[in-house]
């Protein structure tokens, strides 16, 4: 069985080598197939937006030696029968309690009722409203800067490769990693929250890093070797996949060791759940990012550049001189 460093040679030399290129039409229908799968999740799982989105009352309590959940959903009940409440677990000594926009009078009730439900002094219950006008801020200015990271990415790496064919590529690659990332991030049953949008920024910039990395190969392959090569374009492209391949998987695994452990050891273990949003969609994304790389953005620009007319000559000259190196062996 070859090492990985064997292998890691064996990529970069063409000794072996992954068809990214080769099949991306079978990579373009899974890519397709994981995207309207995760477009279609809210349909079965509705995303669930955290209390900055959509406003509302949000009650903590402290200095709890047991918070049970559901002490607090019958204390605000009690006051506001038909509210709709969300009760968190924070830490072992505090809980949160968020619900609708209450009234001034209705959130007074509610403090005193959770004081009474937990039997802990009044001032160990702190409560918070946010307004609706507050929430349209969050969402416009979480939208605002989505668009103004994809409009600058664009431009830089169009002026950073000469040519806007590699920025849709990217684009495209980054608009696949924030579709399937909040798919299967709503599918897990997580609220969308400002750190949770944080994490999707974070994730597409790691996304773009990785694409570059690869895409600057790409360049190399395709424009310093030329013809010379003896490969053709979608060769070249794939030849610098696999070269880089390695170190995406590197580069990956090493980022996601301490997301997980943040995720799975301080937030699911130790109970540190305001870490939960933001460790949740790096770790999903760093996975998907790579993914997206590798078998979307390249490959779509190989696509987009093979039919170009100096490619497609340059293509069959090296086509047709390896025809006659093999007739004449």
């Amino acid at each position: 069985m070859r090492s990985m460093n064997q292998l890691g040679n064996d990529l970069y030399s063409g000794k072996t080598s992954f068809p990214f290129v080769g099949r991306r039409r079978l990579w373009f229908i899974l890519a397709a197939v994981l995207v309207i799968a995760s477009a279609l999740v809210p349909l079965i799982r509705p995303v669930q937006f955290s209390i900055e989105f959509t406003g509302g009352s949000q009650f903590t309590v402290s200095g709890l030696e047991s918070p049970d959940q559901q002490d607090a959903t019958d204390a605000v009940h009690s006051v506001v029968p038909d509210a709709t409440t969300k009760v968190t677990t924070i830490g072992s000594t505090a809980v949160r309690v968020q619900t609708d926009q209450l009234t001034p009078a209705e959130s007074q009730d509610v403090t005193e009722a959770l004081a009474a439900a937990y039997n802990v002094p009044v001032d160990e219950v702190t409560a918070s409203f946010i307004g609706p006008s507050w929430g349209a801020d969050v969402t416009r200015q979480s939208l605002w800067g989505l668009a103004i990271f994809l409009a600058l990415t664009f431009v830089i790496l169009a002026l950073y490769f000469r040519t806007w064919k590699m920025s849709v590529a990217a684009i495209l690659g980054l608009v696949d990693v924030l579709i399937i990332t909040i798919g299967i991030y709503a599918l897990a049953g997580f609220e969308i929250s400002p750190a949770a949008v944080i994490g999707f920024l974070t994730i597409l910039s790691y996304s773009l890093y990785d694409t570059t990395v690869v895409f600057d190969k790409i360049r190399e392959n395709t424009t310093e070797d030329g013809e010379i090569s003896g490969r053709t374009f979608g060769e070249s492209v794939n030849l610098a996949v696999n070269q880089t391949l390695i170190r995406s998987i590197n580069t990956s695994v090493v980022a996601a060791l301490p997301v997980g452990a943040i995720l799975f050891i301080g937030a699911f273990w130790l109970g540190a759940e305001t870490l939960t949003d933001i460790s949740l969609a790096i770790f999903v994304g760093i996975f998907v990012a790579t993914y997206s790389t590798l078998f979307v953005a390249a490959p779509l620009y190989s696509l987009f550049r093979e039919n170009e007319a100096p490619i497609k000559e340059r293509d069959a000259r090296v086509v047709a001189a390896r025809e006659r190196a093999t007739v004449a062996a």
